[in-house]
């Protein structure tokens, strides 16, 4: 076999001459593939003699070993080379440092409230709203709420004002959210499923309480809607709010006008280490009220009590947010303290989905 350093150069120059890594590829191939030149002259060793197979042999790994070098080396520098022309013809400068995050934060409100919404959706409840100043028929007349009771009294509930001799029907900043639940009923008959976010006003102002706060309420309507239903709904709700396997609640037989029969509702918890854990213990802790529509509520709504039953529930969204993200005073919610916002608001791309997680 002749002198190897012809050869040589002529790969060495064809490799120099490649001007992208397509062509650094064909090169290659041409030398060092299956049927390449290098690849080739290395099949011819076996007719040799073993004098000739050490001595070419040698030569033709070491040139090999070389060509492979060089063919790695031109690929680096032309990556090199491109990475250097694309950044130079970018606008965006890399080298700055990256952009500090907002300082707004979404409001533990909001999110929660996003957070509940989520989770009912997954359960087939829409979302229905009404206006936060009501007439007094849909806050209380409408809700089988008596004139006797003291929720209709002006220690409990914020009455609009009336100029003397006005005889239209009184007003109210609304004490709850259920008067959303008569309208939708109105509006959309039976069968029905909503819930009914917003804020509701009452006479009252301490560590847990506020003259303005958050609920939520829940309404089902169908021909065979039962206490089981209602139990049901109201673990998964758990369930996926905590993000807890599993919860069990506690029944208590109560009194709520707008349903019959009612009940308090209670969850298992633990409160060990002064941190509160769902699911879990040997602790109760209510969290909302609930029962069967009462005949009288349902007929306020247009819906005929003896073709149609259904459930209702309620709970506070600022006290549920307390207990999930462990904020002790209510009323902090409400100062507009922008260290406390910044602790415990949320990023605005923590958008809560039941399949993706509710909370950070």
């Amino acid at each position: 076999m002749d002198d190897l350093t012809p050869l040589r150069q002529q790969w060495l120059d064809r490799i120099n001459g490649a001007t992208d890594p397509a062509a650094i590829e064909e090169v290659r191939l041409a030398a060092l593939g299956k049927k390449g030149e290098i690849s080739l002259k290395m099949r011819e060793l076996g007719r040799m003699t073993p004098e000739e197979r050490q001595t070419i042999g040698r030569a033709l790994n070491e040139l090999r070993d070389e060509l492979d070098a060089a063919l790695r080396a031109r690929k680096l520098s032309l990556e090199d080379a491109a990475l250097e022309a694309r950044l130079a013809g970018e606008w965006l400068d890399v080298t700055l440092p990256g952009r500090p995050r907002p300082q707004g934060t979404i409001h533990p409100i909001s999110q929660v409230t996003e957070e509940v919404t989520a989770i009912f959706a997954d359960m087939g409840f829409a979302v229905a709203e009404g206006p936060q100043v009501e007439s007094d028929w849909y806050n209380f007349d409408a809700l089988n709420i008596a004139p006797e009771h003291p929720a209709r009294q002006e220690h409990d509930t914020f009455f609009m004002h009336r100029a003397p001799g006005d005889n239209r029907p009184p007003h109210v900043l609304r004490t709850h959210t259920s008067p959303v639940q008569i309208r939708a009923m109105q509006d959309q008959g039976a069968p029905i499923r909503v819930i009914c976010p917003g804020r509701v006003y009452r006479m009252d102002m301490d560590q847990t309480h506020t003259p303005m706060f958050h609920q939520v309420e829940g309404l089902a309507i169908d021909r065979d809607i039962s206490m089981a239903q209602l139990k049901w709904t109201l673990e998964e709700f758990c369930r996926a709010f905590f993000e807890v396997g599993q919860v069990e609640l506690r029944f208590r037989a109560s009194h709520f006008p707008f349903t019959e029969p009612s009940a308090e509702v209670d969850i298992r918890c633990d409160w060990s280490g002064g941190q509160l854990k769902i699911g879990e213990g040997d602790s109760w802790l209510e969290i909302l009220g609930s029962g069967m529509v009462h005949p009288k509520v349902l007929r306020a709504g247009g819906i005929d009590p003896d073709q149609w039953q259904g459930f209702a529930f309620g709970m506070g969204i600022d006290r549920i947010a307390m207990l999930k993200y462990g904020i002790p005073d209510l009323r902090a919610f409400f100062e507009s303290d922008l260290r406390w916002l910044r602790h415990y608001g949320f990023a605005a791309g923590d958008v809560p989905s039941v399949a993706g997680g509710l909370s950070r």
